[in-house]
């Protein structure tokens, strides 16, 4: 885990293919990235990261953190302000036809003609798309054969993200961007779409991936980016992330029993009765409170002990960097 903008765990190597030609290490690379709007607001700033091949990477980020505008850039979207970004060995705004082809891209939002058939759809993006696979195999992948000659504006929202889904497949992406990819899809259609991305992985294409279900990033990728006001500020796998921060263990007491009972090394919180301690020693801790409990004939109603969660790490990182980037510039004496 580094606190640092730029990845530097993978060596800047090629793969040789079979067939003679060099491939890159890394399918996306970002070196001092930046973006800009009129105005002076700067979204992306100085950003630097790396995803090697057959990786899933998870960008996160409070909103308005620059994810999306990220993105974009990689996508070829727009040039950046400054800096560079490469996907695929190639630029992907400069060499736009050499990345295109070779790239799925699942937006938030698809915007297709709501008056033509999920059939339809996806023939016309067939047209656009090269070496697409068939349609039936994209609409099974993603769990909408037999809604073929459904309208469009009939799917529920969880249906037309897997349309998007499936057009973004069409391609056989060897990189495949996926913006916010399971919003409005139940607890079934969510797995569902875990395992083909996975699957997706295990096939060797490169996944980038914006959520804001932190619980789909922490089993779903590999490494992540935690992004704030245009900045990483913390890069790792999501145990590396959460590894930092304090387990927690969680009960209510009988009535009778304060927390000023339990053993002095539990520093223990009470609310109402509901006990919280955190601590960095989750078995050691347990064991102890468990085996005071014992010896107390002390029942802890409702026990619940966890390591903490991506969620939780978030949280304290976004608020860590709101204090830092909130505290005030120190001005020379004139000026204050």
């Amino acid at each position: 885990m580094t606190h640092a903008t730029t990845d530097a765990t993978h060596p800047r190597t090629t793969h040789r293919a079979a067939h003679g030609t060099t491939h890159p290490a890394f399918a996306i690379e970002a070196d001092g990235l930046r973006r800009g709007y009129t105005g002076g607001f700067e979204a992306v700033r100085g950003i630097s990261f790396t995803v090697p091949r057959g990786e899933i990477f998870a960008l996160l980020g409070t909103n308005g953190a620059g994810k999306t505008s990220t993105v974009e850039l990689l996508e070829g979207l727009a040039a950046p302000s400054a800096g560079t970004a490469r996907v695929l060995g190639h630029d992907p705004y400069r060499e736009r036809t050499a990345v295109r082809p070779r790239i799925g891209v699942m937006l938030q939002e698809g915007g297709f003609p709501s008056e033509l058939t999920v059939a339809e759809t996806v023939r016309m993006w067939a047209g656009c798309t090269s070496n697409a696979r068939p349609a039936a195999e994209a609409l099974d992948a993603t769990g909408l054969g037999g809604r073929e000659q459904v309208r469009v504006k009939q799917l529920s929202g969880g249906e037309r993200r897997r349309l998007d889904l499936a057009l973004a497949l069409l391609g056989r992406p060897e990189v495949l961007f996926l913006d916010e990819p399971t919003t409005g899809l139940d607890a079934e259609g969510r797995r569902d779409t875990w395992d083909l991305v996975r699957a997706l992985r295990d096939g060797g294409t490169t996944v980038l991936l914006t959520t804001h279900y932190l619980e789909e990033a922490e089993i779903l990728a590999d490494r992540l980016a935690i992004m704030h006001r245009g900045q990483i500020v913390l890069t790792g796998t999501p145990a590396e992330v959460t590894a930092a921060r304090p387990a927690r263990i969680r009960f209510t007491l009988p009535a009778g029993v304060p927390a000023a009972r339990l053993p002095l090394h539990l520093r223990a919180a009470e609310d109402g009765g509901r006990v919280e301690i955190r601590t960095g020693h989750l078995q050691d801790d347990l064991a102890a409170l468990l085996g005071w409990a014992h010896d107390h004939d002390v029942r802890l109603h409702g026990l619940d002990a966890r390591a903490a969660s991506l969620e939780e790490a978030f949280l304290d990182i976004a608020a860590a960097a709101d204090t830092v980037t909130e505290a005030p510039t120190p001005q020379p004496e004139a000026d204050r």
